[in-house]
């Protein structure tokens, strides 16, 4: 540790994967156990807003995966079909990706005993193919974690100073 500061503890990412509406678009932060930032992740695990249920990203009932993750949906869930695929493929394709990351040696297996993940993950209301929204997941909190534990920031930073007066969102139609 520099400084007497984690590494880990309170970074955060975010990525976009897959293709509209089947796609998905995570961030996330890293906690310690133990620390503040890991009560805030506690917090918001307990006290939900109506239509946003967590839940820990599990690989299966009884399988909750390591570093244990907490997800959390973005979007309100808008009906039968939005709750099963944000609650089942999302959930599962996060899981997936966060032991990805264990297996790879992006999460080592001592952060992966130590860690909490928060996952705040958007899908779309309008999504049906459950299979793309699983990979999308999956590839998303990648590159989420891996942003969050990026140690050099400044290309990146450069490359958003660049994008800043071109950028578009799905969200927004003007120029």
């Amino acid at each position: 540790m520099d400084g007497g500061l984690d590494p880990v503890d309170g970074r955060f990412g975010e990525a976009w994967a897959g293709n509209v509406p089947d796609g998905s678009h995570v961030n996330l932060v890293l906690a310690r156990r133990g620390s503040p930032t890991a009560a805030a992740a506690a917090s918001a695990f307990a006290a939900p807003g109506p239509g946003h249920a967590p839940v820990m990203a599990c690989l299966g009932a009884g399988n909750a995966v390591r570093p244990a993750t907490i997800v959390l949906n973005k979007a309100t869930i808008a009906s039968d079909l939005h709750g099963r695929i944000t609650w089942g493929a999302a959930q599962l394709g996060i899981a997936a990706g966060i032991m990805d990351c264990v297996a790879d040696g992006v999460l080592s297996d001592e952060d992966a005993a130590e860690l909490v993940v928060l996952v705040a993950v958007w899908v779309d209301p309008d999504a049906g193919d459950e299979t793309a929204v699983r990979a999308a997941n999956r590839e998303a909190v990648r590159r989420a974690v891996e942003d969050a534990l990026s140690a050099d920031r400044s290309g990146r930073i450069r490359e958003l100073l660049d994008l800043r007066d071109t950028a578009t969102n799905a969200f927004y139609s003007g120029r």
